[in-house]
């Protein structure tokens, strides 16, 4: 365990995207202590309907990781690169988080350690993902606590099928997403945002929020 463990805030301000992992083997008892801050997010009347697989095979590792390359390079990363920077993020900035994508894409398969979030419930519907995201939520402000590096993606969810059953899902489990987890390449910083006037109103859309 880390000798000093920054507090909340500053967890949360500093929990970024780490697609850059390396092959070191993470300890089990780091995963254990992620998956328990999965299990104490709350769920729709405590019902608890998730499962989390822990991926450390290489082959299936490399078959998924297959399916995610194909997602960046033939869908997502086209999309990227033609369109504009996200809210808040310089060119450059936007240069160095897509590289980054790319490299994940690249190598997700060398991540020491994947979870894979999933939900029991045949049909997902609107509101499913508010029973599972705050355990996702949970599990990245715990990695990040832990001096560990991950991400949430969904681009694998092009190929949902094929990936589902990779994973051996039954016909009434989904996931929802996939978290490469492993020690960061780079450092971590705080995460870059619009300012915050620009997304909070106040009592009806639109209406400016009053700070006080």
């Amino acid at each position: 365990m880390p000798e000093e463990i920054p507090n909340l805030f500053e967890i949360m301000g500093t929990t970024r995207s780490m697609r850059r992992l390396k092959p070191d083997r993470v300890p089990a008892e780091l995963i254990r202590r992620i998956l328990e801050a999965g299990v104490s997010a709350p769920s729709g009347g405590n019902m608890q309907r998730w499962r989390f697989l822990v991926i450390r095979d290489p082959k299936v590792k490399q078959t998924i990781g297959a399916y995610y390359k194909r997602a960046w390079d033939e869908v997502v990363s086209p999309r990227y690169r033609a369109g504009e920077p996200a809210p808040g993020t310089s060119r450059e900035g936007f240069a160095r988080m897509l590289n980054a994508a790319q490299y994940l894409a690249d190598h997700i398969h060398e991540a020491p350690v994947w979870i894979v979030p999933c939900l029991e419930g045949a049909n997902p519907t609107r509101t499913s993902g508010s029973s599972i995201y705050p355990a996702v939520q949970n599990m990245l402000l715990a990695a990040r606590a832990l001096g560990l590096g991950a991400t949430l993606t969904t681009l694998y969810l092009s190929f949902e099928k094929e990936v589902e059953a990779a994973l051996g899902l039954p016909p009434d489990v989904h996931s929802y997403a996939l978290l490469p987890i492993g020690y960061p390449m780079g450092r971590f910083g705080p995460v870059r945002r619009i300012p915050l006037a620009e997304v909070i109103y106040e009592d009806r859309w639109g209406q400016p929020y009053r700070d006080q």
